[in-house]
Protein backbone atom coordinates (compact mmCIF):
# COMPACT_ATOMS: atom_id res chain seq x y z
CA UNK A 1 0.00 0.00 0.00
CA UNK A 2 2.73 2.50 1.06
CA UNK A 3 4.12 2.01 -2.64
CA UNK A 4 1.38 2.64 -4.11
CA UNK A 5 0.32 5.65 -2.44
CA UNK A 6 3.09 8.29 -4.81
CA UNK A 7 1.38 7.16 -7.65
CA UNK A 8 -2.01 7.59 -5.96
CA UNK A 9 -1.08 11.48 -5.09
CA UNK A 10 0.56 11.66 -8.80
CA UNK A 11 -2.45 10.72 -10.05
CA UNK A 12 -4.42 13.26 -8.15
CA UNK A 13 -1.94 16.19 -9.29
CA UNK A 14 -2.45 15.11 -12.70
CA UNK A 15 -6.32 15.19 -12.11
CA UNK A 16 -6.19 19.05 -11.09
CA UNK A 17 -4.05 19.69 -13.75
CA UNK A 18 -5.90 18.06 -16.31
CA UNK A 19 -9.04 19.68 -15.25
CA UNK A 20 -7.21 23.24 -14.95
CA UNK A 21 -6.08 22.83 -18.59
CA UNK A 22 -9.44 21.32 -20.23
CA UNK A 23 -11.47 24.23 -18.74
CA UNK A 24 -9.05 26.75 -20.04
CA UNK A 25 -8.77 24.72 -23.62
CA UNK A 26 -12.95 24.13 -23.45
CA UNK A 27 -13.20 28.10 -22.83
CA UNK A 28 -11.57 28.59 -26.47
CA UNK A 29 -11.70 25.44 -28.63
CA UNK A 30 -15.12 24.15 -27.27
CA UNK A 31 -16.41 20.68 -27.94
CA UNK A 32 -13.61 20.11 -30.67
CA UNK A 33 -10.46 20.04 -27.80
CA UNK A 34 -7.98 17.78 -28.38
CA UNK A 35 -6.86 15.63 -25.80
CA UNK A 36 -3.11 16.65 -26.78
CA UNK A 37 -4.45 20.31 -26.12
CA UNK A 38 -5.12 19.67 -22.90
CA UNK A 39 -1.92 17.46 -21.81
CA UNK A 40 0.76 19.80 -23.25
CA UNK A 41 -1.88 22.57 -21.28
CA UNK A 42 -1.45 20.84 -17.95
CA UNK A 43 1.84 19.09 -18.63
CA UNK A 44 1.09 15.83 -18.45
CA UNK A 45 2.57 13.52 -21.23
CA UNK A 46 0.05 12.31 -23.60
CA UNK A 47 1.28 8.54 -23.30
CA UNK A 48 0.66 8.29 -19.74
CA UNK A 49 -2.56 10.12 -20.00
CA UNK A 50 -4.17 7.32 -22.63
CA UNK A 51 -2.74 4.65 -20.71
CA UNK A 52 -4.72 5.72 -17.90
CA UNK A 53 -7.79 6.62 -19.87
CA UNK A 54 -8.70 4.33 -22.77
CA UNK A 55 -10.94 6.99 -24.85
CA UNK A 56 -11.10 10.67 -25.32
CA UNK A 57 -14.96 10.71 -23.46
CA UNK A 58 -13.58 8.71 -21.07
CA UNK A 59 -11.31 11.56 -20.00
CA UNK A 60 -13.93 14.08 -20.61
CA UNK A 61 -16.47 12.00 -18.08
CA UNK A 62 -13.98 11.70 -15.38
CA UNK A 63 -12.99 15.15 -15.82
CA UNK A 64 -16.87 16.07 -15.57
CA UNK A 65 -17.24 13.82 -12.18
CA UNK A 66 -14.70 15.38 -10.75
CA UNK A 67 -15.90 19.13 -12.01
CA UNK A 68 -19.26 17.93 -10.21
CA UNK A 69 -17.24 16.92 -7.06
CA UNK A 70 -16.23 20.49 -6.65
CA UNK A 71 -19.44 22.25 -6.91
CA UNK A 72 -20.16 19.27 -4.27
CA UNK A 73 -17.77 20.86 -2.00
CA UNK A 74 -18.85 24.18 -2.95
CA UNK A 75 -22.01 23.73 -1.90
CA UNK A 76 -21.63 21.78 1.62
CA UNK A 77 -19.13 23.89 2.23
CA UNK A 78 -22.02 26.80 1.93
CA UNK A 79 -24.52 25.04 4.20
CA UNK A 80 -22.05 25.00 6.52
CA UNK A 81 -22.48 28.18 7.12
CA UNK A 82 -24.21 29.91 10.04
CA UNK A 83 -25.58 32.85 7.89
CA UNK A 84 -27.88 31.72 5.09
CA UNK A 85 -26.79 34.69 2.83
CA UNK A 86 -23.06 33.98 3.23
CA UNK A 87 -23.58 30.37 3.11
CA UNK A 88 -25.04 31.03 -0.64
CA UNK A 89 -22.76 34.01 -1.45
CA UNK A 90 -19.60 31.31 -0.01
CA UNK A 91 -21.09 28.85 -2.65
CA UNK A 92 -21.27 30.99 -5.97
CA UNK A 93 -18.32 32.90 -5.51
CA UNK A 94 -16.51 29.09 -5.01
CA UNK A 95 -17.89 28.18 -8.02
CA UNK A 96 -17.19 31.06 -10.29
CA UNK A 97 -14.08 31.35 -8.86
CA UNK A 98 -13.28 26.94 -10.52
CA UNK A 99 -15.21 27.98 -13.71
CA UNK A 100 -17.50 25.21 -12.65
CA UNK A 101 -19.41 25.91 -15.78
CA UNK A 102 -16.36 25.69 -17.91
CA UNK A 103 -17.14 21.63 -18.91
CA UNK A 104 -20.67 22.85 -20.58
CA UNK A 105 -19.11 22.62 -24.01
CA UNK A 106 -19.28 18.79 -23.39
CA UNK A 107 -22.88 18.24 -22.98
CA UNK A 108 -24.45 16.44 -25.49
CA UNK A 109 -21.09 15.17 -26.51
CA UNK A 110 -20.34 12.51 -24.46
CA UNK A 111 -22.31 9.44 -22.46
CA UNK A 112 -23.32 10.65 -18.94
CA UNK A 113 -21.99 8.01 -16.26
CA UNK A 114 -23.61 6.82 -13.25
CA UNK A 115 -20.96 8.58 -11.67
CA UNK A 116 -21.71 11.66 -12.92
CA UNK A 117 -25.49 11.26 -12.83
CA UNK A 118 -25.39 10.42 -9.53
CA UNK A 119 -22.82 13.55 -8.88
CA UNK A 120 -25.32 16.10 -10.31
CA UNK A 121 -28.15 14.86 -8.85
CA UNK A 122 -26.46 15.38 -5.33
CA UNK A 123 -24.90 18.91 -6.59
CA UNK A 124 -28.42 19.71 -7.43
CA UNK A 125 -29.94 18.80 -4.25
CA UNK A 126 -27.35 20.94 -2.22
CA UNK A 127 -28.15 23.83 -4.70
CA UNK A 128 -32.07 23.30 -3.60
CA UNK A 129 -31.02 23.87 -0.03
CA UNK A 130 -28.81 26.48 -0.14
CA UNK A 131 -31.66 28.43 -2.04
CA UNK A 132 -34.22 27.51 0.25
CA UNK A 133 -32.73 28.39 3.21
CA UNK A 134 -32.10 31.36 1.47
CA UNK A 135 -35.54 32.02 0.72
CA UNK A 136 -36.93 31.20 3.94
CA UNK A 137 -34.71 33.90 5.53
CA UNK A 138 -35.90 36.45 3.17
CA UNK A 139 -32.27 37.21 2.18
CA UNK A 140 -32.90 36.18 -1.27
CA UNK A 141 -34.66 37.39 -4.08
CA UNK A 142 -38.25 35.51 -3.88
CA UNK A 143 -38.76 35.06 -7.95
CA UNK A 144 -34.92 33.63 -8.28
CA UNK A 145 -34.57 29.74 -8.41
CA UNK A 146 -31.70 26.98 -8.28
CA UNK A 147 -31.50 27.23 -11.87
CA UNK A 148 -31.03 30.48 -12.08
CA UNK A 149 -28.59 30.68 -9.65
CA UNK A 150 -26.74 27.81 -11.46
CA UNK A 151 -26.99 29.41 -14.95
CA UNK A 152 -25.22 32.95 -12.93
CA UNK A 153 -22.51 30.55 -11.87
CA UNK A 154 -22.41 29.12 -15.29
CA UNK A 155 -22.13 32.24 -16.90
CA UNK A 156 -19.67 33.95 -14.81
CA UNK A 157 -17.53 30.81 -14.41
CA UNK A 158 -16.40 31.24 -18.05
CA UNK A 159 -13.33 32.35 -19.82
CA UNK A 160 -12.53 35.62 -17.98
CA UNK A 161 -10.64 38.67 -18.23
CA UNK A 162 -7.90 37.42 -16.55
CA UNK A 163 -7.45 34.21 -18.27
CA UNK A 164 -7.77 36.28 -21.38
CA UNK A 165 -4.94 37.93 -20.52
CA UNK A 166 -2.61 35.28 -19.15
CA UNK A 167 -3.01 33.37 -22.66
CA UNK A 168 -1.51 36.91 -24.26
CA UNK A 169 1.09 36.96 -21.15
CA UNK A 170 0.23 39.98 -19.94
CA UNK A 171 0.91 39.14 -16.45
CA UNK A 172 1.03 43.39 -15.85
CA UNK A 173 -2.85 43.17 -16.33
CA UNK A 174 -4.10 39.91 -13.73
CA UNK A 175 -4.14 41.53 -10.68
CA UNK A 176 -6.74 44.33 -12.46
CA UNK A 177 -8.41 42.07 -14.08
CA UNK A 178 -9.28 39.83 -10.96
CA UNK A 179 -10.35 42.65 -9.25
CA UNK A 180 -12.67 43.79 -12.01
CA UNK A 181 -13.66 40.00 -11.84
CA UNK A 182 -14.49 40.40 -8.21
CA UNK A 183 -15.97 43.79 -8.43
CA UNK A 184 -19.03 42.08 -11.07
CA UNK A 185 -19.53 38.86 -9.02
CA UNK A 186 -20.30 41.38 -6.48
CA UNK A 187 -22.49 43.55 -9.00
CA UNK A 188 -24.25 39.93 -9.94
CA UNK A 189 -24.73 38.86 -6.16
CA UNK A 190 -26.04 42.45 -5.28
CA UNK A 191 -28.79 41.44 -7.62
CA UNK A 192 -29.77 38.67 -6.11
CA UNK A 193 -31.07 40.15 -2.73
CA UNK A 194 -34.99 40.86 -2.45
CA UNK A 195 -36.06 44.09 -3.02
CA UNK A 196 -35.74 44.30 -6.82
CA UNK A 197 -37.78 44.70 -9.99
CA UNK A 198 -39.45 41.76 -10.77
CA UNK A 199 -37.35 39.32 -13.39
CA UNK A 200 -38.48 39.39 -16.89
CA UNK A 201 -39.64 36.26 -18.29
CA UNK A 202 -40.61 32.86 -16.61
CA UNK A 203 -38.54 31.09 -14.21
CA UNK A 204 -36.26 28.08 -16.09
CA UNK A 205 -37.20 24.49 -15.53
CA UNK A 206 -35.63 22.26 -13.35
CA UNK A 207 -34.44 19.95 -16.26
CA UNK A 208 -32.98 23.00 -18.46
CA UNK A 209 -29.50 22.40 -17.34
CA UNK A 210 -29.78 18.53 -17.35
CA UNK A 211 -31.58 18.40 -20.99
CA UNK A 212 -28.27 19.22 -22.92
CA UNK A 213 -26.51 16.19 -21.71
Amino acid sequence: MARRAPRYAEAERNDRALLEAARKVLAVDGAHTSVAAIAARAGVGIASLYRRYRTKDELFQHLCALSLGQWIQAAEEGLAHDDAWEGLVHYVTAAIEFSAGALGPLAGTIEVTDEMAEKFTRSDELTKALVERAHEAGVLRADATTVDISLLVEQLGKSSLAEQFEARGRTDLAEAASNARHRVIAIALDGLRPGRDPLPGTPPGPGLLAERW
